[in-house]
C-alpha cells in the first residue's frame, strides 16, 4: 500500500509538470483533478471500450501505446494512435453519452490513469467558469479534432506512400513501435501493399 502510494504521488507531480507546461491552471485545481485518477497496470490487446459502449472513463497514457479501431464489414480498421503523455476518450460517447464509434485496445503493455465522467465533468465546471482556462482547454480540444481532419483529408488528397511518409516525419515512434499490420491498417491499405511502399522508398534513397 505505501509503495501504491508512493507511485501515485510520483505520477500526480510529473503529470502535473507535464500538463502545466501547456495549460496554466492553478496549481490547486490541477492537483484536486489527478487526484481522482486511478492507476491500471495492462497488458497488451487489452479492450479499454468496446464499440457500441458508452464511453464513461477517459485515459492518461504513462506507459505504453493505444489504438482505435472500428469494425467495417468485419474488417478492422485502426483509426488513431495514443502515446505516452496522452489523454483519450470517446470523445463524442463521454460528452453525451452514444454509444462510441470506435473501439480502443492497448498494442503494448500499458500504464494508464483513468478518471471517471463526474470527475471529469466536475473539473470542466471549474474550467468553464474562467474565460482564460476554458479558451486553452478548447484548443486543446480542437487540436485534437484537427488531427483526426488531417488523417481523414489525407486519404482524399494524398497517395498510400505521401501518407506513410507523412507518418514518418510527424510520428516516428509509431513506425518504431506498432506492428505493420496496424500502420498498414492506419494507412488504409494492406500489408503487402505497405511492404511495397517501404521497399520503394529505400530503393530511391539508396539511387
Amino acid at each position: 500500500m505505501k509503495n501504491g502510494c508512493i507511485v501515485r504521488s510520483f505520477f500526480i507531480i510529473e503529470m502535473f509538470e507535464y500538463l502545466k507546461e501547456k495549460f496554466p491552471f492553478p496549481k490547486e485545481k490541477w492537483r484536486k483533478f489527478l487526484g481522482s485518477f486511478e492507476r491500471m497496470e495492462v497488458p497488451g490487446k487489452t479492450l479499454l471500450l468496446k464499440e457500441g459502449e458508452v464511453s464513461c472513463n477517459a485515459y492518461y497514457i504513462e506507459k505504453g501505446i493505444v489504438r482505435a479501431w472500428y469494425n467495417n464489414d468485419g474488417k478492422d480498421v485502426t483509426f488513431q494512435f495514443f502515446l505516452e503523455n496522452t489523454m483519450f476518450s470517446s470523445l463524442e460517447s463521454f460528452k453525451k453519452g452514444l454509444p462510441s464509434m470506435v473501439s480502443f485496445e492497448t498494442i503494448e503493455s500499458c500504464i494508464l490513469y483513468k478518471i471517471s465522467k463526474p470527475d471529469v465533468d466536475a473539473f470542466l465546471e471549474e474550467v468553464y467558469e474562467n474565460p482564460e482556462l476554458r479558451d486553452f482547454f478548447m484548443d486543446a480540444l480542437f487540436e485534437r479534432i484537427f488531427d483526426y481532419m488531417k488523417h481523414f483529408f489525407s486519404f482524399i488528397k494524398d497517395t498510400p506512400q505521401q501518407r506513410y511518409l507523412n507518418l514518418i516525419k510527424q510520428k516516428p515512434e509509431i513506425i518504431k513501435r506498432v506492428s505493420q499490420h496496424y500502420i498498414a491498417s492506419y494507412l488504409g491499405i494492406t500489408t503487402v501493399h505497405l511492404s511495397r511502399i517501404k521497399s520503394k522508398i529505400l530503393k530511391e534513397r539508396l539511387e
